[in-house]
């Protein structure tokens, strides 16, 4: 009887070691503890995020077009000011004086070219003259030739002040511009939403570099301005709604519209493991409120695309597997493969169950949301699929591995 006994041990090992690795396919004894849930229909809502700042949809940067000293400042920060409201005064001593330089310059140049008239008209007749003289043999040659000469000298110098007045005019007319605009006024109506300088401060002009005296803006009509990265922008369209929440009104939701999209990038931290590279995208803000202000840090939710009725899953649930990990049986001479490898050699897959075991399925997706992602190939509406939990999803299971419901659902 020991010996018999002694005789069976290696068969019971071998037994043994083949249940195990049986076991090990299957998932345990017990199979892989996952929670499923059959394949649903529902909307899916796919969004892009982004931040930025809240800005006025028309603001004007107020400069001097001329450089002098601010005399008066007629307006205060945060005031209403109408279309055509004097807002600053320069100086105007040294505009007033080039005005006065410039007229003197102008009847100077017109009085030099009233003495070139008459000297021209006094050598034209000159010359009728002595042409007349020189029909009659009176005169000679070379006194016609001098005659002629003195009247074109007259004609071409009389040319030369008429040219001298026109310029003359023209320092006129640009002094007398100079002196306007020491005097500005609002070009629309709207809130001094910035005021940079005070009275006896210098203002620059403008063609030596930007310098802002104040900002008018139309606080009625407001976007955010938002960067979006490269990878999102291309979803991005001119027209999609978005949400919008502000730092400073944290119980505030704002409905919003893209309206415009730049053409070109902005980058920042190039070199470094923080480089980006971002769109900047204006989200027009269609229902503002009176406490919105510019300058505020805000966040858009911009919805790009809508699936009313998509066959869609959580997104846990999609995986992405190589053939090896996948632990399938490989398809037989004839038969069409199951799975087809992307150029990486990855599966995008989601997990079925029937009759108590897992089945890998190849499925093609589409848009996603927070939670859901839509299948656009590969799975139908009666299918129960896995959603959990993670490790069993990316990890454990393989092609036909026995499962177990751990929430206490039917398969």
């Amino acid at each position: 009887m020991k010996k018999k006994l002694l005789i069976g041990l290696p068969i019971i090992a071998v037994l043994v070691a083949a249940g195990l690795t049986m076991a090990t396919r299957d998932g345990g004894v017990e199979g892989v503890e996952v929670e499923i849930e059959k394949v649903g229909r529902r909307q899916v809502v796919q969004t892009v995020n982004a931040t930025g700042k809240i800005q006025p949809m028309i603001q004007v940067n107020i400069s001097a077009d001329v450089s002098a000293k601010i005399t008066r400042l007629e307006i205060e920060e945060g005031e209403w000011v109408e279309q055509g409201t004097l807002l600053i005064e320069l100086d105007r001593e040294r505009y007033l004086a080039a005005v006065a330089s410039a007229q003197a310059n102008l009847s100077a140049a017109q009085a030099n070219a009233n003495l070139a008239r008459e000297n021209m008209v006094k050598a034209e007749k000159d010359y009728v003259r002595t042409k007349e003289l020189y029909d009659r043999a009176l005169e000679s040659q070379a006194v016609l030739d001098a005659v002629y000469a003195a009247a074109e000298v007259e004609k071409a110098r009389y040319q030369s002040t008429l040219d001298q007045g026109e310029q003359a005019k023209a320092a006129l007319r640009q002094a007398r511009d100079d002196l306007a605009k020491t005097t500005i006024y609002a070009p629309m109506s709207g809130t001094v939403s910035k005021l940079n300088k005070e009275i006896g401060e210098i203002a620059l002009g403008s063609q030596f570099q930007e310098d802002v005296i104040l900002e008018i803006s139309n606080l009625e009509g407001m976007e955010a301005l938002v960067d979006i990265d490269e990878n999102d922008i291309v979803s991005v369209s001119i027209g999609d709604e978005a949400e919008i929440e502000v730092d400073a009104l944290p119980d505030v939701k704002l409905k919003g519209r893209v309206t415009e999209i730049a053409n070109s990038a902005k980058s920042s931290g190039a070199g470094t493991t923080d480089e980006k590279t971002e769109f900047e995208v204006k989200v027009a803000v269609i229902d503002p409120v009176p406490e919105l202000r510019p300058g505020m840090t805000a966040s858009a939710e911009i919805v790009t695309e809508v699936c009313e009725d998509c066959l869609s899953v959580p997104i846990q649930s999609v995986a992405v597997r190589t053939l090896d990990q996948l632990g399938a049986e490989p398809a037989a001479e004839g038969e069409e493969p199951r799975f087809t490898p992307d150029s990486e050699g990855f599966v995008e897959i989601v997990w079925v169950v029937a009759d108590g075991r897992a089945q890998a399925r190849q499925v093609k997706t589409g848009i996603q949301s927070d939670a859901h992602i839509e299948i656009a190939d590969g799975l139908g509406d009666e299918d129960q699929v896995v959603i959990g939990n993670y490790r069993a999803i990316s990890r454990d299971l393989t092609d036909g591995s026995v499962v177990t419901q751990d929430n206490g659902k039917e398969g």
